[in-house]
C-alpha cells in the first residue's frame, strides 16, 4: 500500500510541477533551449528601433524589421540562400539585444533595442529608400526576393550553449576570415578564423591607395618622423612587425612610431587591416585585401558558397564555429 501511495504521490508531483514547467519552457522564449522571457506562441514580436533621420523609436515586428535589414546590408542580387544566411544573421544580432529576450538594447537610446544606423550597429532601409536604390520596378522584384528569404527562416537565430550569439559579419575577408580574439581582444569560441575562398569575385576585393609623405605624418601624427625616415634612405621607415593568426597586419611601424593595424586602417580610410606596404621616393603605397572587420560571416563568401550549391544551414555553421540553429517562439 505505501508502495502504491508513493508511486500516487510521485505521479502528482510529476504532473503538477514537471509537465507544466516543460510546456512554460516551450511556450515562451527560446525552443528547444534557452531561458523563458515571456513572449508567447502566436503573438508578434515587437522590436524598438531607434530610426536614425527621424531621431525617435519606432515598434515594428521583428521579421519585417529583419527584412529592412538584409535590404540594407547585403545586396539583393545575391543568391537565396545567402540571403537567408543574412536574415539569420540579423534576427540574431536583433534578440541579443532586444530586452524582450534579456538583452541589454542600445545605450545612446534608451528604450530601443536596436538602431537603423549601421554605425550604431546593422543598417537599416526602408521602402523609400529601397524604390530610390533599386527603382519601383526592382523594388518589387528584390523585395519578394529578400521577404522570401526571411520568412522561410522565420524565427530562427543562432546560439552558443543555448544563448543568442554575437552574429557579426563584413562583406569580404580576402582569402581568410579573422578571429573576435585577433581584432577586438575578446575570445569568443564560435568566432574563429577559417579559410574563405569565395570572395574574389567581390568588387571591394581588392584596393590600392597612395599616400605622399606629408599626408602620412599629417594623419598618424608628426612624430612618426616619417619624412625624415623616408628621406634619409631608411629601410626602417616601414616595416609591419607583427601579423595576425589570420595574416592581418598586427602592428606596423611607421617612421619612428609602432601603431597597430586597427589604428592605421581607420586613420587613411583603408579597407582591411589586410594590407601590404610600399615605400615609394615621396609616398607609401597601401595595397589592402578585403572589406570590413572580417570576423563572423563573409557576405560574398556566402554567396559564393550559394553558388556551390551549399544552403544557409552549411553557411552558418561554416562561418560560425560550432553554433546551433535555434527557434524563438512567437514569431
Amino acid at each position: 500500500m505505501k508502495k502504491v501511495l508513493a508511486g500516487a504521490v510521485g505521479l502528482i508531483v510529476f504532473l503538477v510541477l514537471i509537465v507544466p514547467a516543460v510546456v512554460i519552457r516551450s511556450l515562451f522564449g527560446l525552443d528547444p533551449v534557452g531561458s523563458p522571457k515571456g513572449v508567447a506562441k502566436g503573438e508578434d514580436v515587437v522590436i524598438r528601433v531607434y530610426m536614425a533621420k527621424q531621431n525617435q523609436i519606432v515598434g515594428m515586428n521583428l521579421e519585417e524589421y529583419v527584412k529592412g535589414v538584409v535590404a540594407a546590408e547585403m545586396p539583393a542580387q545575391f543568391e537565396l540562400e545567402a540571403l537567408k544566411a543574412q536574415a539569420v544573421a540579423a534576427r540574431t544580432y536583433a534578440v541579443k539585444h532586444m530586452a524582450t529576450f534579456g538583452g541589454e538594447g542600445i545605450a545612446a537610446h534608451p528604450g530601443a533595442d536596436v538602431s537603423s544606423d549601421y554605425r550604431e550597429g546593422q543598417a537599416w532601409a526602408d521602402e523609400q529608400e529601397l524604390t530610390a536604390r533599386w527603382g519601383p520596378l526592382g523594388y518589387k522584384v528584390y523585395w519578394n526576393k529578400i521577404s522570401q528569404a526571411v520568412d522561410e527562416t522565420r524565427g530562427m537565430i543562432a546560439t552558443y550553449n543555448g544563448e543568442p550569439i554575437i552574429a557579426v559579419f563584413h562583406s569580404t575577408s580576402g582569402e581568410r576570415t579573422a578571429s573576435a580574439k585577433e581584432v577586438w581582444g575578446s575570445d569568443y569560441p564560435y568566432l574563429k578564423s577559417v579559410a574563405c575562398n569565395w570572395d574574389q569575385q567581390s568588387p571591394r576585393y581588392s584596393e590600392t591607395k597612395e599616400f605622399s609623405l606629408s599626408e602620412i605624418a599629417e594623419r598618424l601624427g608628426s612624430d612618426t618622423d616619417i619624412v625624415a625616415a623616408a628621406q634619409n634612405g631608411s629601410t626602417a621607415a616601414v616595416q609591419i612587425a607583427e601579423l595576425t593568426d589570420s595574416g592581418r597586419v598586427g602592428k606596423i611601424r611607421i617612421g619612428s612610431k609602432l601603431l597597430s593595424g586597427g589604428t592605421v586602417r581607420d586613420k587613411l580610410g583603408l579597407k582591411s587591416t589586410n594590407f601590404k606596404v610600399e615605400t615609394g621616393a615621396d609616398k607609401l603605397v597601401f595595397q589592402t585585401t578585403g572589406y570590413g572587420h572580417g570576423v563572423g560571416l563573409c557576405q560574398y563568401g556566402a554567396n559564393g558558397l550559394a553558388k556551390e550549391g551549399k544552403d544557409y544551414q552549411y553557411i552558418l555553421k561554416y562561418y560560425y564555429t560550432g553554433i546551433d540553429l535555434t527557434h524563438i517562439s512567437g514569431s
